[in-house]
């Protein structure tokens, strides 16, 4: 039988018994010798799911023996932690840092009534205990941005996207990215959905799609736009199918293809993507980037807010730079920070005081991360990000602050 071809990924967590190896997209094997037999309750409870060829003991072993992050614990976390759960993975790790609103509740089944005003990760680890007590819950109540990226992408086998902000999306990639860990994406909006896997075995990356991030006010949220409670749920429910396929290494996973959904048209389409060679973040540039050695001159740090208001409150004057869209800018801001969009950054760059101590910030710290690092490029000393952003700042400084 031909083997499975490896995937940069941070541990081993599956191997395939069966027929139909798809040797461009699964997970590295993992040795059988290793796997710890099934208890008596697990072939009870994955019976129907052992006797396919595709799984099997070994297979359920190797689920058993998987860590997943799932980011997001609402609409679109909610049927890929549950079916993932039910499934058997050993451990999911969540990371949400909002609690259950009720108008959460007609799409996000982790959550009902007896939840609302709890930490979405606290309600969906009683959700998922109580639906299997197999499974190990790891709950990261933090926001997703490129402060936390790093430590959380590093220790899963695979990541699924289940966000619903822009920051948060980029954040995600950049991190699956840099540690080669594949990345199930999801998106929905009002009736229709998307659903594909990115990075594994060659496959592009969201950056590929989707270079920047649009600009502020031209995609409506689900708040704004709506959704229909149930497309989550398919939305979801395929993620999760794509999670199982990579762990197993059955079927072919939508690799290098992008699945639109339709609800109210009851129509499916895919479409081909493909990885783009000038990628900010997976092309051949960025590629060679990685490779080079490290120079002394050191990328720029964070500062939390807490870390940031401190020394405020101590005196110090950095400049603050805020880099989100008008729109954004016109709804909130820190005090005394002057404003250059991301995209009007390199055209504003004489009125920048590149001398001066700046701190960067954006919504949720992603593209403040981006800015930083030009600014670093262009001589800026004493750049740093602020990790979160002003939602974070909101949040831990000045509750005050009108969030968004």
């Amino acid at each position: 039988m031909q083997q499975p071809a490896p995937v940069a990924c941070q541990r081993p967590a599956s191997l395939y018994i069966g027929a139909q190896v798809n040797p461009s997209m699964s997970l590295p094997a993992a040795d059988p010798a290793t796997l710890t037999p099934l208890s008596a309750d697990e072939r009870a409870r994955y019976a129907r799911q052992l006797i396919l060829p595709e799984v099997g003991p070994a297979g359920q072993r190797a689920l058993r023996d998987a860590r997943v992050l799932v980011v997001g614990a609402g609409g679109l976390g909610s049927p890929v932690a549950l079916y993932l759960a039910a499934a058997g993975v050993g451990t999911l790790g969540l990371v949400d840092f909002d609690t259950v609103d009720t108008s959460n509740l007609h799409r996000q089944l982790l959550h009902d009534a007896s939840s609302v005003g709890m930490l979405k990760t606290e309600s969906a680890a009683r959700r998922i205990h109580a639906l299997n007590e197999h499974v190990r819950v790891e709950r990261h109540d933090v926001t997703f941005d490129a402060a936390s990226a790093d430590a959380l992408v590093s220790a899963y086998d695979v990541v699924v996207d289940g966000t619903d902000n822009f920051d948060a999306r980029y954040a995600i990639n950049d991190a699956c990215v840099q540690h080669g860990v594949p990345l199930v994406s999801g998106s929905v909006e009002r009736f229709a959905g998307q659903v594909t896997v990115l990075i594994a075995a060659g496959a592009p990356c969201y950056r590929c799609l989707f270079p920047l991030p649009p600009a502020a006010g031209t995609v409506l949220s689900c708040a704004e736009a709506g959704v229909l409670g149930v497309v989550p749920g398919i939305i979801g429910t395929l993620q999760a199918t794509e999670v199982l396929k990579l762990l197993l290494g059955a079927g072919d996973a939508l690799t290098g293809r992008l699945l639109l959904v339709d609800a109210l048209a009851a129509r499916f389409e895919t479409v081909s993507i493909r990885r783009r060679a000038d990628c900010a973040a997976c092309g051949d540039a960025a590629r060679a980037r990685a490779r080079a050695p490290r120079t002394a001159q050191a990328r720029p740090a964070d500062v939390t807010p807490r870390a940031l208001a401190e020394e405020l409150q101590a005196g110090a004057r950095p400049l603050l730079l805020d880099v989100r869209e008008p729109m954004e800018w016109d709804l909130v801001r820190l005090a005394d920070a002057v404003h250059v969009p991301l995209g009007r950054l390199q055209d504003r760059l004489g009125t920048i005081p590149l001398e001066r101590d700046i701190v960067v910030y954006c919504h949720h710290g992603t593209r403040s991360a981006m800015a930083a690092e030009f600014l670093r490029e262009q001589g800026a000393t004493r750049v740093r990000n602020l990790s979160g952003g002003i939602d974070r700042w909101s949040r831990d400084v000045d509750p005050s602050l009108e969030r968004y």
